[in-house]
């Protein structure tokens, strides 16, 4: 580890830091349905599109409305992913020819795009077209995108309404998400990408004569506009098998830290939203605070091992720490960062290869995501999943002195207690249990290009970023074949929604309620007490659904490399 090393993540957490409140008070304006300096350009399209669909925009729907809503909607997305990629070899802008997809892999990745996990069971720039990667998968990009900050949006209108049965409507949440938010951004940060040198065209693939006289295909696209959505949104799909790793997604090392960036900025204003809608950024603030002891920590474990390497490498004369796997115009702080932001929220994009990380570098991304990517997390999703846990402290200190627990003017009683332990738990579910069948089963097995400890990571890892709806993987296993398409479209269903419907049933709970003022014996929700005690919980709950899967996998290996082969 270095002291530049440590500059750059400092650097990068105080811009993060400083983009936070700027941008809070501009998506809260946005959701209030406040004027905002893009209103004279923007509110006739607004107002167009409510008038094409019908929607009137001042009436609001309760929790249930609103989640059928939401799901409706990805209904359509999903045919809409399912249909082009079937019917790819007859649609127009495919200069590559490539043909259908095969049934099993459309239906992997029309799922995996409506559920903002982005997973990718084959190699963009070797399997679809122009527009595909446009009309399929960049449009569903800013959808499933906006949907996830809708729904924070509507659990914290649940924290700061009272005695209402209605949470807003996701229709026009989705609409003021994509139109004032998404859209004004990736504009400018498309064109930031173009200048850094990725491309954006529509032209043919590139024909070109090597120095041995060979001919290469250069695979070339819409690439700038699919990346900067890709991040921002925190979705992560590539449009190059190779992610953010290839040179066309990733050119230069200022690219890289603005994508970087981009992956948290969202997620981290979402939090002072919450503060300024609940009457008190301090709470924003306390959330922030979580978050950021957790992500510290992760970035740290993570530099240090990749920075130290193993014992094994140091036997081989390879010092100077862990390169495998990393391109060399970033380095280890730079792809040791990368990794922990991508896994820390829902994004999965990766500028590294995560199955070639040490085994305690490569368990910080793994523990991250299973515990639901709370740490900012996927925009909006990264949210409502600390609220989640935030309601389950909250009981716990409850419990402590013996009396109701409070939560900015809201008791938390036992159906909101309920319903956070049901999202909760659903996670583990599906990781864990997708896990032991995929190490037994022989078509499953097959898939496996290690064995031991790190074949079972490799498992444990691709069914923990379905199911925490992140999309990045260990490169160790072949994804593509009808069990895992299948199994990992279920997990992806499953975490994304699954947690998603108890979450509203919380917001449509607590809106109803009335609101009271804090006493002498409310627990303070704004300081370091509070902090540590959701830290706490946090890590209990987790260490508890994920640790026996550690010690199997990482923390096995980690053993083996640093102290002779065990196997």
């Amino acid at each position: 580890m270095t002291v530049i090393g440590w500059l750059q993540i400092i650097l990068f957490c105080v811009i993060i830091v400083a983009l936070t409140k700027p941008l809070g008070w501009y998506m809260t304006r946005v959701f209030s349905g406040e004027r905002t300096f893009l209103s004279p350009v923007l509110r006739p399209i607004e107002a167009g599109i409510y008038w094409i669909s019908g929607v009137d925009e001042k009436r609001e729907q309760h929790w249930l409305t609103y989640t059928v809503a939401m799901m409706l909607f990805h209904v359509g997305g999903f045919l809409i992913i399912y249909g082009v990629m079937r019917l790819q070899a007859m649609l127009p802008f495919n200069p590559a020819g490539q043909g259908a997809v095969a049934p099993d892999l459309s239906f992997n990745t029309a799922v995996s795009f409506v559920t903002n996990t982005n997973w990718q069971n084959y190699g963009g720039e070797s399997t679809l077209s122009y527009l595909v990667q446009m009309l399929g998968l960049t449009h569903q990009n800013f959808l499933s995108a906006a949907t996830g900050i809708a729904l924070a949006v509507a659990l914290i209108r649940g924290f700061s309404r009272a005695s209402v049965r209605t949470v807003g409507n996701f229709w026009v949440d989705v609409t003021r998400t994509t139109l004032y938010v998404l859209l004004p951004i990736c504009v400018v940060y498309t064109l930031f990408l173009v200048w850094q040198g990725i491309p954006q065209t529509l032209g043919d693939y590139v024909e070109a004569t090597t120095l041995e006289g060979a001919k290469q295909t250069i695979a070339v696209g819409p690439v700038a506009s699919q990346v900067a959505i890709k991040m921002l949104g925190t979705n992560g799909g590539g449009f190059f098998n190779a992610n953010a790793a290839h040179p066309f997604e990733n050119p230069t090392a200022l690219s890289n830290f603005v994508q970087m960036l981009s992956i948290f900025a969202l997620g981290a204003a979402l939090t002072n939203v919450f503060g300024r809608m609940v009457g008190n950024q301090r709470q924003g603030w306390a959330i922030m605070a979580v978050m950021g002891v957790l992500f510290v920590a992760g970035v740290a474990v993570t530099y240090w091992a990749e920075a130290n390497g193993t014992s094994a490498m140091h036997a081989l004369g390879l010092a100077g720490g862990n390169m495998e796997g990393k391109e060399v115009r970033f380095g280890i702080v730079a792809s040791s960062l990368f990794a922990v932001i991508t896994t820390a929220a829902s994004c999965g994009a990766v500028n590294a290869m995560h199955d070639s990380f040490t085994a305690l570098g490569g368990m910080i991304p793994l523990i991250n995501m299973q515990l639901g990517e709370i740490i900012i997390g996927g925009v909006g999703a990264g949210l409502y999943g600390m609220l989640l846990f935030i309601v389950l402290a909250i009981f716990v200190a409850g419990l402590m002195v013996g009396r109701t627990p409070e939560y900015v003017g809201k008791k938390i009683e036992a159906r909101e207690v309920k319903m956070a332990m049901l999202a909760i738990l659903v996670l583990p579910l599906m990781y864990l249990g997708w896990t032991a069948v995929g190490v037994v089963y022989p078509a499953a097995v097959a898939s496996m290009a290690n064995a031991g400890p790190h074949g079972f990571t490799e498992v444990l890892y691709a069914f923990t970023s379905a199911t925490g709806n992140n999309g990045s993987a260990f490169a160790g296993l072949t994804g593509n074949t009808l069990f895992y398409n299948l199994t990992l479209a279920s997990a992806m269903f499953v975490g994304r929604f699954f947690m998603i419907v108890p979450a509203m049933a919380i917001a449509g709970s607590l809106a109803a309620k009335k609101s009271v003022p804090p006493s002498a014996g409310t627990f303070p929700t704004t300081g370091g007490l509070f902090v540590g005690l959701v830290v706490g919980v946090i890590l209990i709950i987790g260490g508890l659904t994920f640790f026996p899967a550690l010690a199997l996998g990482p923390i096995v290996e980690h053993l083996a490399m640093n102290a002779g082969n065990l196997f």
